[in-house]
C-alpha cells in the first residue's frame, strides 16, 4: 500500500472511531474532498454532523473555520471587508471567514437568502470580489455545510443555485443500538474529536486528488451517466430534473470511488452508488409525486432500476 492510500485508510479508521456506526456516511463524504467537492448534510440536529466535520478537518491538516450561521450573519463575514486606518490613512482588506481550507458552514439555512447567496461565487470558483478586487482563497478549499430539515423553524430555503454548487447532498442519520449504546458508556469522557491528529498531508491531498482526476471513464461509462441525468428530466415525478452540473458531479463522484475502492477505471457499479448523492439535492418533485408522498430518494432509485447499465468488454458489469 502506498502512502497516499494508507492515509485515507488512517483518516477512515480515527473518523470512524469518533462517529460511531457511521463508517458509510464518512467514506461518502471522504470521496468528496478527494473529488474537490462541497459537502451538503441535511439531518435533523445532534446526529453528529459537526463533529464528523471536524474530524475530518482535523485529520487531513486543512486550517478550518467555522461559521454558525443565524439571521444576523452578513454577506461581508464570509468575504470580508475593508476597515479604514488612520495611521496610514488607507482602507485596509480585512479577509473574511472563506479564506481558509474548510469552511464548516453549521445551520446553513438559519442565515438570510443574501449571506446563502455570498457562497457563490467561492463555492464555484475559489475566490471572492470584493469592492471591484477578485482574490483567490486558499487551495484546496472545501465547504462542508449542515442544514437542518426544511420547515424546521428559524429556516431559510436555500437557492436551487447554490443546491447545484454542492457536489453530494448526504445524511448521518441515527446511530444502530450498539453504536449508540457506546456513545453512553462514553457520555462524560473528553471529547474523542480533542484527541485527533493530523494523518494526511497537504501535499499528500493534493497529489490524491491529481490521482482521482486521472481516474479513466470509458466513453460506455460516461453515456450511462448521461442517460441516468437525462432520465431525471424526462420523469413526471421530477418538476425540474438534474442539470449538467449534476452530469459533471456525478462522474467526479464516480472517480473517487473507483480510486477508494483500489481501481483506475469507473466501473457502471461506481456510478449507481453515487448517483442518489449527486442527484437529490438537483431534483424538485412534481405535484403528483408529492401528493402520491414519494420521497427524492425513492423517485431517483426508480430512475436508477430502470436505465440498463452498459455491458463493457461483452460483459454485463456485477
Amino acid at each position: 500500500m502506498d502512502a497516499n492510500r494508507e492515509a485515507v485508510v488512517q483518516v477512515l479508521e480515527q473518523v470512524g472511531g469518533v462517529i460511531l456506526g457511521k463508517q458509510e456516511a464518512a467514506v461518502e463524504i471522504l470521496a468528496a474532498l478527494l473529488a474537490d467537492g462541497h459537502v451538503l448534510l441535511e439531518d435533523i440536529p445532534g446526529v453528529g454532523k459537526t463533529t464528523l466535520a471536524v474530524s475530518f478537518a482535523r485529520l487531513m491538516n486543512l486550517e478550518t473555520r467555522r461559521v454558525q450561521f443565524t439571521p444576523d450573519v452578513l454577506p461581508s463575514d464570509l468575504t470580508g471587508f475593508s476597515v479604514y486606518r488612520r495611521e496610514t490613512e488607507r482602507f485596509v482588506y480585512q479577509p473574511g471567514s472563506v479564506f481558509c481550507n474548510l469552511l464548516l458552514a453549521d445551520e446553513i439555512n438559519r442565515t438570510s437568502p443574501k449571506t446563502q447567496s455570498a457562497l457563490l461565487e467561492v463555492m464555484e470558483e475559489r475566490q471572492v470580489t470584493v469592492e471591484g478586487v477578485t482574490r483567490p482563497v486558499p487551495d484546496p478549499f472545501f465547504v462542508i455545510a449542515t442544514q437542518n430539515p426544511a420547515g424546521a423553524v428559524g429556516t431559510q430555503l436555500l437557492p436551487a443555485a447554490q443546491m447545484d454548487r454542492f457536489l453530494i447532498c448526504t445524511a448521518v442519520g441515527y446511530p444502530d443500538f450498539e453504536s449508540e449504546t457506546k456513545m453512553a458508556v462514553r457520555a462524560g469522557e473528553d471529547r474523542a474529536v480533542d484527541g485527533l491528529s493530523p494523518c494526511m498531508t497537504l501535499e499528500q491531498l493534493r497529489a490524491i486528488r491529481s490521482e482521482v482526476r486521472g481516474v479513466f471513464v470509458s466513453e460506455e461509462v460516461a453515456a450511462y451517466i448521461v442517460r441516468l441525468v437525462s432520465e431525471t428530466r424526462a420523469d413526471r415525478s421530477f418538476e425540474s430534473g438534474a442539470s449538467p452540473r449534476a452530469t459533471l458531479a456525478l462522474s467526479r463522484m464516480a472517480r473517487a470511488t473507483a480510486w477508494l475502492h483500489g481501481r483506475n477505471f469507473v466501473a457502471p457499479s461506481d456510478v449507481e452508488e453515487q448517483f442518489l448523492p449527486c442527484t437529490r439535492h438537483r431534483v424538485q418533485l412534481s405535484v403528483r409525486a408529492r401528493m402520491e408522498n414519494r420521497t427524492r430518494d425513492e423517485a431517483l432509485s426508480a430512475v436508477l432500476a430502470r436505465v440498463e447499465r452498459p455491458a463493457l468488454r461483452g460483459k454485463k458489469q456485477p
